[in-house]
């Protein structure tokens, strides 16, 4: 025992002295960068002082010159498109506001109506974003339709509430380009049209190969948990996928669609007869900055060689809402992640029943806290039958447990007689140790499909709640100077402490109902537990964190009404002195326990003797 604390202390020592040692190294490494970061700043210092000074404007004119002189020779037959100035053109429905910029006759951004930023400001998607491709502008030249100044019209309304708005290139060989895009009132799809005439000189082997390239920003509270919820979600071959934690996909067969996800909104490009192939990268961001990522998608359609073609495309900047999503492309609704790879199990219990019921209660209910408080009334009426029975047979052992330590002072230190004497009282009782595990394993399933649920519910989005002002998100009550690790943060959440401490009240519960346990792991795991979710959950949605609270109340409950109102432990007793007399026929499994049981307490009585007669 000297040693073992002997060499505790040592080790102790030995990690002081190897974090002095860092300490002291980063701090000679941080003066000597010092050092030699002034000394480099002071020969810039002299270099620049030697320079010539040149006059700033003179010299951007230079470079606006070369620039016009560079973009003219690429433009080749469309010179007129390859100089001129950006102008906006604004068209709005019942659901966004879009501008479209004739500088590659391209949408610019978007503006969600019925949707705003946490701090109120409006969703705008795209604002960072270019989407083209490259054509043949004379021999041997080619440029993207990005770097073109195309001719816009002003939107043009149909009988039908639909508007159209026009973007024309056009060569002085009668070679032209048209972007013609639709919109109609009530949706958040835009029809993109791409007419060619000329084609088989634009484009080469009538191979159109467009470039898709986007910024996406944060939109809601937490920057880094929203990219967390980021990804790319395509249907290749007819067949939904996306990346997550890879950055390049190469697709290797027909690509319906590609949408660059977050959260709760998503930027979407749908070929309408497909892309042959492409490749997509993706990089999540990792500072500090209100970026969440950046996706380079790089598609080609084979196209008729032919003088002129057309491309029909579709442009959809929206909110991932399940049922919107699934009147667009086909697949496009499992954009919404109600449970995808090892966690696809819950996405069945989330479509069938956790999202109609939820539906079903927020059809008459305006308040989304009260929706959820529903719903878990529905998720325990449904599995009360289960757990009434895991509480009857903890109701058994707590009446057991006079019983089980008076005979546990009885073996003393002979565990493997205790624990066959312990198997043979239950058998007799009809009791299952086992019984208490049930409500914990049916929330596993109904935990994971809820976190999928509630992260992906756009509806919950801004809904507030008591001291919740977004179901959406995680609450805050207190923002803290500092950010704890472990994934807490630098916030307290009000719902997840009431979620852990109603966690933390049944672990006591259910420690007072089971018999005294001997090993100090297995004592104080009941209490480790609900400190974990104090990590775990001080990130998450409010809504499952409301929900948690609930569903912890409804088991005190629960249990403090069955044990005290409904079993009578006296009759219990009674049932369990009747089973005794009874004659017990054992189980297969029963009959190896007990002899596997009685194998262990033999080996280690001979041990015992082999000790003493060593002695």
């Amino acid at each position: 025992m000297k040693t073992d604390k002997n060499t505790v202390i040592g080790f102790v020592l030995l990690g002081i002295l190897f974090f002095l040692y860092f300490w002291y190294s980063n701090k000679q490494q941080s003066a000597i960068l010092e050092i030699k970061k002034k000394q480099e700043d002071s020969l810039a210092r002299v270099n620049a002082a030697k320079r010539p000074i040149v006059d700033s404007a003179t010299m951007q004119l230079d470079s606006l010159k070369r620039d016009s002189a560079s973009r003219a020779a690429l433009a080749g037959d469309f010179t007129t498109a390859a100089i001129g100035t950006e102008s906006l053109i604004t068209v709005e429905n019942n659901l966004m506001k879009v501008v479209f910029t004739n500088k590659g006759g391209q949408v610019k951004s978007v503006q969600l109506k019925k949707y705003h930023k946490p701090d109120s400001s409006a969703v705008v998607l795209t604002d960072k974003a270019n989407l083209g491709y490259s054509i043949n502008t004379g021999a041997n030249q080619s440029a993207s339709t990005t770097d073109l100044f195309f001719t816009g019209t002003e939107p043009v309304k149909k009988a039908d509430g639909s508007q159209v708005i026009t973007f024309t290139l056009s060569a002085s060989n009668g070679q032209q380009v048209v972007h013609q895009y639709t919109m109609l009132p009530d949706a958040y799809m835009i029809d993109w049209n791409v007419s060619l005439t000329g084609a088989d000189k634009l484009l080469s082997q009538g191979l159109l190969n467009i470039k898709w390239n986007i910024e996406t920003s944060q939109m809601e509270r937490s920057a880094e948990y929203e990219r967390q919820m980021s990804n790319i979600c395509f249907s290749e071959g007819n067949e939904f996928d996306y990346i997550s934690a890879n950055n390049e996909k190469k697709f290797e067969e027909s690509v319906q669609w590609v949408s660059v996800v977050q959260q709760f909104f998503n930027s979407t490009l749908i070929a309408k007869n497909g892309f042959t192939n492409g490749q997509v990268n993706w990089q999540r961001k990792t500072d500090s900055t209100h970026a969440l990522a950046t996706a380079e998608t790089n598609l080609q359609m084979k196209l008729p060689v032919a003088a002129s073609v057309n491309a029909p495309f579709q442009l959809y900047f929206g909110p991932s809402d399940y049922e919107i999503l699934k009147k667009q492309a086909p697949e496009m609704d499992r954009i919404v992640n109600l449970g995808r790879d090892m966690y696809s199990f819950v996405r069945p219990i989330n479509k069938y029943i956790i999202m109609p019921v939820f539906d079903f209660f927020a059809g008459f209910v305006t308040n989304f806290g009260w929706v959820v408080l529903l719903l878990t009334l529905f998720i325990r009426l449904v599995t009360s039958p289960l757990t009434y029975s895991s509480y009857l047979s903890g109701a058994k052992m707590k009446a057991l447990r006079p019983e089980l330590d008076t005979m546990r002072a009885k073996f003393g230190d002979d565990k493997q007689g205790f624990a066959m004497e312990q198997m043979k009282l239950f058998r007799e009782a009809g009791v299952n140790p086992l019984g208490g595990c049930i409500p914990a394993l049916l929330q596993i399933p109904i935990f994971f499909a809820l976190y999928s649920f509630f992260n992906a519910n756009i509806s919950l989005r801004g809904q507030s709640f008591l001291w919740s002002d977004d179901l959406s998100s995680y609450d805050v009550i207190a923002t803290l100077p500092f950010s704890i690790p472990l994934g807490f943060g630098d916030h307290i959440s009000l719902f997840t402490i009431t979620a852990v401490v109603t966690s933390f009240l049944i672990s006591i519960y259910n420690m007072s109902m089971t018999p005294t346990q001997d090993n100090p792991m297995l004592k104080y795991m009941p209490y480790i537990f609900p400190f974990m979710l104090l990590f775990i959950f001080n990130r998450l949605p409010s809504a499952l964190t409301w929900y948690y609270t609930v569903s912890n109340l409804v088991t005190l409950g629960l249990q403090f009404v069955i044990q005290n109102y409904i079993i009578n432990h006296d009759q219990i007793l009674a049932k369990i002195d009747e089973k005794r007399k009874a004659p017990k026929k054992k189980s297969k499994w029963q009959e190896r326990y007990e002899q596997m049981m009685e194998s262990q307490k033999k080996l280690q009585d001979m041990k015992d003797k082999n000790q003493k007669r060593n002695k």
